[in-house]
């Protein structure tokens, strides 16, 4: 990892620690962190759980899920945190920061491949990427952004990890993976399927790329929480009707 992306890594991290304390200090009644691709659904996921529960007012916090764990590693206040993979959330139990008793999978995703709306051609497979005409590929780290786990794991076992890494742009989150593709500044980019259908007037969806590990979203109740009912009432929400609604509306999958 380049000196540039260490430090971009480490801003995500230290901007979201600062957020998060100044949403402490306005005495939030529950604090969500939750993977920066469940942002749409989860805003209004979050005004749903506010309106039946009168008074409980719910803050929430976007980012890479990487970036999100050391947020809470490091002491940011989280009463619950959903991820966009497994992994990240197996080291969180692990770092006992969450109730393994209350961590859930509530929906699954896919990965695709985006490229600009105006792009002049559509690659249609992974070895259509590698040309010396693509130039710009954006791709979530994979150290801290789970979309960019998965695509460093399907390019190795396609053996074009080397190829594409090369014309790697690193980016911190999926959304600004799909913010790179939807301004031009690069030629195509991995992100997930409900990431692609945010903006259809800015890029187009090239081709869905199977994974070897399906694409789970765990969430679960913080083990620091000093809200741990409400906690465990919003991830019982979340895997409500309801709330599994809203999640379908914006591509999510159901487990």
């Amino acid at each position: 990892m380049s000196r540039s992306v260490r430090h971009a890594f480490a801003r995500a991290i230290a901007v979201g620690a600062i957020a998060l304390s100044t949403l402490a200090a306005s005495a939030a009644d529950l604090t969500v962190s939750a993977a920066a691709s469940l942002t749409n659904a989860f805003k209004e996921i979050g005004a749903a759980f506010e309106a039946q529960n009168p008074g409980t007012k719910v803050q929430l916090n976007f980012g890479a899920s990487g970036a999100l764990l050391q947020q809470i590693a490091k002491g940011a206040p989280v009463d619950a945190f959903a991820s966009a993979d497994e992994e990240t959330m197996d080291q969180a139990q692990q770092r006992q920061l969450v109730k393994p008793d209350t961590r859930v999978d509530f929906v699954r995703n896919s990965l695709v491949v985006i490229v600009p709306f105006d792009a002049p051609s559509v690659p249609k497979t992974l070895a259509d990427l590698s040309p010396a005409g693509i130039k710009k590929v954006a791709v979530g780290l994979p150290a801290s952004v789970p979309v960019g786990r998965y695509t460093k794991a399907v390019l190795e076992k396609a053996q074009l990890w080397t190829g594409i890494e090369a014309k790697m742009i690193g980016a911190t989150s999926v959304r600004q993976v799909l913010d790179y593709v939807a301004r031009g500044e690069v030629d195509a980019g991995y992100v997930y399927a409900t990431d692609a259908a945010v903006m259809p007037d800015k890029v187009k969806l090239a081709f869905t790329v199977p994974t070897e590990k399906p694409v789970l979203y765990p969430i679960a109740a913080m083990a620091a929480s000093t809200n741990a009912a409400m906690a465990a009432k919003f991830v019982a929400y979340v895997m409500s009707a309801p709330a599994q609604e809203v999640l379908a509306k914006y591509g999510f999958a159901k487990h």
